[in-house]
This record gives structure tokens, C-alpha cells and sequence, in this order.
């Protein structure tokens, strides 16, 4: 069955994961070099944790009113609606939601102004005991950010029309084009505005991103206007239709942010550095992550949704299949390297001007927790996104609030011998939890071929094994050789981690999976072009 699908398939899947993980590559390192401008002039004080909480509360109002939404019912409603219907019928429903939605999002805005002393007090009531100063400065913190909340939501919605309409590139570029916000203000607004100035890149790069993704609209012939048309289930079925696939999954979503507000208080309560040292390991773990598993989701899950309406079973086993394959070939090279390397990593990108050696330590004590549940992340996208495109999102809502269940019973039984590391080992067992169930009911309901997945993920097992030994081996001998410094820790990522990488890549050539002959294949053609 799947090798009906085959080659042309995996060649269409990798070129849209393609153009997605490259938009998300170049955002990661534009990311990344927002963390290092954030390290080297704020460090990893109370004030980064501040600015943490406060610049983390538009994304969750973002992940609750859109972010679900977007991959749970926008796309796939929306790429059944771009099928099916002519250009103008669909810019009409378009113009439809953005309209609904826009005048929300202004109200929510509003709210959040007003309310965020209590928001603050239930995030970080802890540094009212620590350090009262830094509960004022994040609630000022927290007003500044609030148009956040209407742009990355009106970006989300530009976001799942695009991928609707199988355009990828602009959303990837916007992304990218979102972290230049700070990267550029912080270093010129740091010295006049503090810790303001971060908030400034923030709602820069916000309204660059909207605009980037509007101008893709226009390209693709969707024109926005005002249309205020709300009657009801019955008149409009795509409006509907999103509102019952969303509605499970905002009821999942809001025991998430009970469980984010809960990890936010618990984490104050440790110290004022702990919220900034977690979200250093997260921002490394997450560039993985966004690379690879949610690129390669978010290119399966137009077509997953368009098998389902066509009544295509077998491509629809066929392609979950193809993406789990290529997640999993790509995330355990990405997992055991953190691993290794993640102390001269996390050393050469944030050691430097206010982060200290100190700091490295602690982010590396979270890192290494957080891989663990990174690679049972990486399955759990896809898996999700499955259950989506069949409009079933009842399912892997309350399976969120298990896993929820799960990470509160680990947090507050760990956090009093373990500190904020409790956190980190807690949020990793919801994730291998969310995923594990994720995986069973997939089986169960004879979603995915198994037999083929195990017999891959042997041989990248085996694999992963051979790169870990390469890179300690390497790494142990280059430290033994050169004394430390910038230099060592450069030399340790660029001969252990590119060793490891190659030998990796060798081990594939002969594996046999056609997801590591069409990687292999498009990097050659990548190489030759770059070559002309």
C-alpha cells in the first residue's frame, strides 16, 4: 500500500516539509540570535523572567483563541473549502472570519489590559514573596505586550489560509522575518528603555509578520474585506463546522494554560532566575522541533485532510507513515547531539556580557531533561494532526487533559526535592504521556502501518547509537586537546556534532528507507545548485 504512494509522494511531502523547515530554519536562527542579544545584555536575571511571563501570555491567548484552531479546524476546513469551492466564494469566507475575528481579538485585547495584575498575581505570584519589584514590572510588561494578542492571531488565520492554498514560503518567511524584531531594537533601545526595549522588538516584529502574510493573500487573489455575517450554524456550514472541531479543542486548551499558569507560579516560587534558565533550554530544544516535526505535520496535514474527503485510506495511512518515518529520522540525530553537546553549545551562544558560567549550568541541567521529552514531542504533532484531518478533535483533547493530569501530579510531587528541575521532569512526562496514548489510539484505530514504522525506527535506533558514541568519542577528545575557551567549544561542535552528522548520514545511505533516499536526494540537488 504505501509503496503505491511512493517515491512521487515522499518527493511532494519532503519538498512542502522543504520549503516549511527552511522558513523555520532561518527563524530558529534568527531566534536563537534573539536569545543570545537577550543573554549578553539582560543575562538570566529576574528581569528576563519578567519579561518571560509577560511576553508569554499573548501566546497563550494566541495558542488558545488560534493556535489550536489553526491545525485542528482552520486548515483542514479550509483546504476542503479551497477544493471545493471557486476563488471568490472563498475569499468571501475568508473576508468572513477575518472580519469575526478581528473584532474579538480587539475585546480580548482590551480585557487583557485591564486585567493583568490579577494575570500577574496567578502566573508569578511568587515573586511577591521574592522579589516584589519584578511582580510590578511584569504586569507593566504585560499591558505594553497586548496588541500582541490581535496581530499573532490575525497572522495565524493569514497562516492557515495560505496553507489552505499550499503556499508555504510566505508564512515560513514571516516567521523568520517576526524575530528580527528584537534582534535589531534590543541593541539599539537596550540602554535607553531597559528591558522596555524587548517588548519594542516584540510588537515590531509582530506587525511585520501580519504584513508579510497579507501580501501573500493578495498574490493568491484573496481579497479581506469588512463582512460581518454571523447567522447562526445553519447558515454558514464552513463557520460551523470550525466552531464544532474547535470547540473540544478550547476545552483542552484551557486546562493547558491552568497547567502553564501553574508551572509559572510553581517556578517563581524557586527563585527569580529559574523562569529565564528554563526558557533558555527551551528555546534549544524547540529549534528541533520546529525544524522538523511540526514542519513536516504541518505539510502532511493538507494532504491528510484531502485523502479524507477524497475517501483515500490507503494514501492517508501511507503519508501519517511517511511523516512519522521522517520525523524520527531526522529528530534522534537532533536529540543525542543536544545531548552530548549541549554544555559547549548553550557556552558559545550565551556565555557572554550578563550570563555566566553559572547560568550554563543550570540551562544544561533543564536541556538535558527536556530532550527526553523533546523526541516523544517530535511523534506526538503528527500523530495529532492525524486525528485532525479525519475532524476529530474530541480525542486528542482529552487526551491533553490527561496528560495535564499527569504533569500536575509529577510537578507538585518533585518540585520540593528537585526545584524548578522537578518542572522540567514533570512537563517531560506529560509529553511522553500525550504521546504514548497519541500512539495507542492511532494503533487501535489501524491509522498507520506499524510494522513497517518499527522495522525504520530499529535502524535509526541503531543509528542514533553509533552518532552518540562518534560525538562523546570526538567531543572528549578535542576537549582533552585544547584548553578552554570559544575556540574549544567551536572546534567540539564543529568536528564532534559534523563527524557524528556524517557518519549519521552514511549509515542512511544504506538503510534502505525511502524518506532517507529522498533527504539524501534533495540535499544533493540543494549542494548543486548552490554550486552554480
Amino acid at each position: 500500500m504505501e509503496g503505491a504512494a511512493g517515491p512521487p509522494a515522499a518527493a511532494g511531502l519532503a519538498a512542502s516539509a522543504g520549503v516549511l523547515a527552511m522558513g523555520s530554519a532561518a527563524s530558529r536562527v534568527l531566534g536563537l540570535g534573539r536569545e543570545v542579544v537577550i543573554a549578553a545584555l539582560f543575562g538570566a536575571t529576574g528581569e528576563v523572567s519578567a519579561f518571560r511571563v509577560a511576553s508569554q501570555v499573548p501566546v497563550l491567548l494566541y495558542d488558545f483563541l488560534m493556535g489550536g484552531m489553526l491545525s485542528a479546524a482552520l486548515v483542514p476546513v479550509l483546504s476542503q473549502a479551497a477544493q471545493l469551492r471557486d476563488r471568490r466564494s472563498f475569499g468571501h469566507l475568508v473576508s468572513v472570519l477575518a472580519t469575526l475575528f478581528g473584532l474579538a481579538l480587539a475585546l480580548v485585547a482590551v480585557g487583557l489590559t485591564l486585567a493583568a495584575p490579577q494575570i500577574a498575581g496567578l502566573l508569578v505570584g511568587g515573586f511577591r514573596e521574592n522579589d516584589p519589584a519584578l511582580l510590578d514590572l511584569t504586569i507593566r510588561l504585560i499591558r505594553l505586550t497586548t496588541p500582541v494578542v490581535w496581530l499573532f492571531s490575525m497572522a495565524g488565520l493569514a497562516t492557515a489560509v495560505l496553507y489552505a492554498l499550499q503556499r508555504f514560503t510566505f508564512p515560513a518567511v514571516a516567521t523568520a522575518i517576526y524575530n528580527l524584531g528584537i534582534v535589531i531594537a534590543a541593541p539599539l533601545l537596550a540602554r535607553q528603555l531597559g528591558i522596555t526595549a524587548l517588548v519594542v522588538g516584540v510588537l515590531a516584529g509582530a506587525v511585520a509578520q501580519l504584513a508579510v502574510m497579507v501580501v501573500d493573500l493578495r498574490r493568491a487573489g484573496v481579497t479581506l474585506t469588512v463582512r460581518v455575517e454571523w447567522r447562526g450554524p445553519g447558515g454558514s456550514p464552513a463557520l460551523a463546522q470550525i466552531a464544532r472541531l474547535y470547540a473540544p479543542i478550547a476545552a483542552g486548551l484551557v486546562v493547558t494554560l491552568f497547567q502553564v499558569g501553574l508551572d509559572r507560579r510553581l517556578a517563581s516560587a524557586t527563585g527569580g532566575q529559574s523562569i529565564a534558565w528554563m526558557a533558555n533550554a527551551t528555546t534549544l530544544q524547540q529549534m528541533p522541533l520546529g525544524l522538523i516535526s511540526v514542519a513536516i505535520s504541518l505539510a502532511a496535514l493538507p494532504r491528510l485532510s484531502r485523502y479524507v474527503a477524497t475517501g483515500d485510506e490507503a494514501a492517508y495511512r501511507a503519508t501519517l507513515a511517511r511523516g512519522l518515518r521522517m520525523v524520527l529520522l531526522l529528530m534522534i540525530p537532533a536529540a543525542v547531539l543536544l545531548w552530548t553537546l549541549g554544555e559547549p553549545l548553550t557556552r558559545l551562544l550565551f556565555e557572554r556580557g550578563r550570563f555566566v558560567a553559572a547560568d550554563t549550568v543550570q540551562v544544561v541541567a533543564s536541556l538535558n531533561i527536556y530532550v527526553v521529552g523533546m523526541l516523544f514531542a517530535a511523534i506526538d504533532y503528527p500523530l495529532n494532526f492525524a486525528f485532525y484531518a479525519r475532524h476529530n478533535t474530541w480525542l486528542p483533547a482529552l487526551v491533553g487533559v490527561v496528560s495535564v493530569g499527569i504533569y500536575v501530579a509529577a510537578a507538585l510531587t518533585l518540585v520540593g526535592p528537585l526545584g524548578y528541575r522537578g518542572l522540567v521532569w514533570a512537563d517531560t512526562a506529560k509529553q511522553a504521556g500525550h504521546a504514548l496514548i497519541m500512539a495507542g489510539l492511532v494503533a487501535h484505530a489501524g491509522g498507520v502501518e506499524w510494522r513497517s514504522l518499527a522495522r525504520g525506527l530499529r535502524g535509526l535506533g541503531l543509528a542514533g547509537v553509533v552518532l552518540a558514541a562518534v560525538a562523546w568519542t570526538v567531543s572528549q577528545g578535542v576537549s582533552w586537546a585544547m584548553p578552554p575557551g570559544m575556540l574549544r567549544d567551536l572546534a567540539v561542535l564543529m568536528l564532534a556534532g559534523g563527524g557524528a552528522v556524517v557518519i549519521y548520514g552514511l549509515l542512511l545511505r544504506v538503510s534502505g528507507l525511502p524518506e532517507a533516499d529522498a533527504l539524501l536526494a534533495a540535499v544533493r540537488r540543494r549542494l548543486r545548485r548552490s554550486a552554480y
